[in-house]
């Protein structure tokens, strides 16, 4: 590994004006590609490559005007006209990749970094960190911001019906802070590089066991950020890890604010039905009374986490209730698809035992008296690992129904074996909650068929296409 064209974040903000000709080796990556487009909107020059293009990614960059290549057609000579590379997290350390982009001669950085320095420097950014909700709460801060006639920015990692997920706005700047490392030379969480000035913190457990082999590494990336922090931090007190870093800053307190269901702020009183939702939350001493047309208890509390920053920031409490009342969500968040069979068809991105036992919960409050069919794939790395192997079955058990579409990856989870999909399901089973393993698309639909009923919901839990059953004809036998 040669690291000695590597441009640090000082030497990036201190040299800002000598980067005009910007390049992104593997634009497509779900971070990459809104980063180009915000440096674009910044006034770069911005060009790409990548390996592939497919939808959404590709339809988002042909949006951009970004000229675009494959990679076999980027040589070094072609590089040498750029300013600076920005290198996705997808090039291995060890690959032959990141020795010919070591060589160019060009100053190279990571995606954070180069944003971080080169556009939010300047910004009042708003990072919403966490295990969880990070990016459907990025998405409700940005649209009660807009409502609030800010014109904000922002950087958000899901896929937004008739919207760009990246744009550069005015003052507000909001962020999905993800803790997953930003590429083979910057180790460190992604949150670390984006010149925070605030923090929206939903929730902090295990979670990337493919590199971190504890949560208290994850609790490291954290105290990096917070005590440098100028600005809000509104926390999850119901996460003990959350908790430990509030007590290790004590001192900071007076700009530090806790909610949750058993805070002073709350959210306290939450009622939903098929339409949405009420709740409280305590401000000055007072309950103040918010509707919204989002149900389940998790999106409340992302939901109350936006609203307190917002009160924090002095905007008015009427205006801040009025913002929540029409929200709406991300692409393969509680996404309803169609009928199968009978059956209402929800899209999902949960994989975590905690995303999972919220995610039914909120689809039985939604959708009474409904039956729950749940298919859940297990293809992060540490979903693939046996870290959460009673988790998922306790979460699991929850449904009516449940099957398994296991993955036949091997985890890189560090010091993991694999998850044992198989004793999964038999536990299950013996839970007296039908269960059934799966490996093959077509042995898939058919235990789907096998398990179909009037009335009841198929809820699909998945980050990326289940044993391919998005990109099956499965989609287009759905009834709308």
């Amino acid at each position: 590994m040669d690291l000695t064209h590597l441009i640090s974040q000082e030497q990036l903000i201190a040299r800002a004006h000598e980067f005009k000709k910007i390049f992104f080796y593997r634009i497509c990556g779900a971070g990459m590609g809104p980063a180009a487009c915000l440096m674009k909107q910044a006034g770069y020059e911005v060009h790409g490559a990548d390996s592939a293009f497919y939808p959404p990614m590709s339809t988002f960059l042909e949006t951009t005007g970004i000229p675009l290549k494959k990679l076999d057609e980027v040589t070094p000579e072609y590089l040498k006209q750029f300013d600076l590379l920005v290198i996705g997290n997808s090039v291995g350390g060890k690959s032959d990749a990141a020795r010919m982009l070591e060589q160019v001669g060009v100053p190279f950085t990571s995606f954070p970094s180069a944003i971080g320095s080169l556009v939010l420097k300047n910004k009042n950014v708003v990072g919403i960190a966490g295990t969880h909700g990070k990016t459907t709460t990025t998405y409700f801060l940005t649209q009660m911001l807009e409502f609030l006639k800010q014109d904000p920015g922002c950087l958000i990692g899901g896929i937004i019906e008739g919207r760009q997920p990246a744009y550069l706005g005015n003052k507000y700047f909001v962020i999905e802070a993800d803790e997953y490392d930003s590429a083979y030379f910057h180790k460190i969480s992604k949150f670390r590089l984006y010149e925070m000035k605030n923090m929206i913190l939903t929730s902090l457990e295990f979670d990337h066991a493919d590199i971190f082999a504890s949560v208290e590494k994850i609790e490291d990336e954290f105290r990096d950020v917070m005590p440098k922090m100028k600005g809000s931090i509104i926390m999850n007190q119901e996460y003990p890890s959350i908790m430990k870093l509030s007590q290790e800053y004590s001192d900071k307190t007076d700009r530090w604010m806790l909610y949750g269901p058993g805070s002073v702020h709350g959210p306290k009183n939450i009622m939903t039905s098929q339409t949405g939702s009420t709740f409280q939350i305590n401000w000055n001493g007072e309950d103040v009374t918010f509707t919204t047309n989002v149900v389940g208890e998790h999106n409340i509390l992302n939901i109350t986490s936006c609203a307190l920053y917002l009160l924090k920031e002095g905007f008015k409490v009427s205006d801040v209730v009025a913002s929540v009342k029409n929200l709406e969500m991300v692409k393969r968040r509680q996404e309803v698809r169609g009928k199968y069979k009978g059956m209402v068809v929800i899209d999902d991105f949960a994989h975590h035992p905690r995303a999972i036992k919220v995610t039914l919960d909120a689809i039985r409050a939604r959708f009474k008296n409904k039956k729950v069919l749940t298919i859940f794939e297990p293809i992060s790395a540490t979903a693939r690992s046996n870290v959460f192997q009673n988790e998922f079955r306790d979460a699991l058990a929850l449904s009516d129904k449940v099957i398994i579409a296991r993955s036949n990856i091997k985890t890189t989870a560090i010091g993991k074996d694999d998850l044992d999909s198989d004793k999964l399901s038999r536990e299950i089973n013996e839970m007296g909650v039908p269960s059934a393993s799966v490996d093959q698309l077509e042995v898939l639909r058919s235990q789907i068929d096998q398990f179909a009923e009037d009335n009841a919901v198929l809820l699909v839990l998945s980050n990326r296409t289940c044993l391919g059953l998005w990109e099956s004809s499965f989609p287009k036998e759905l009834e709308k």
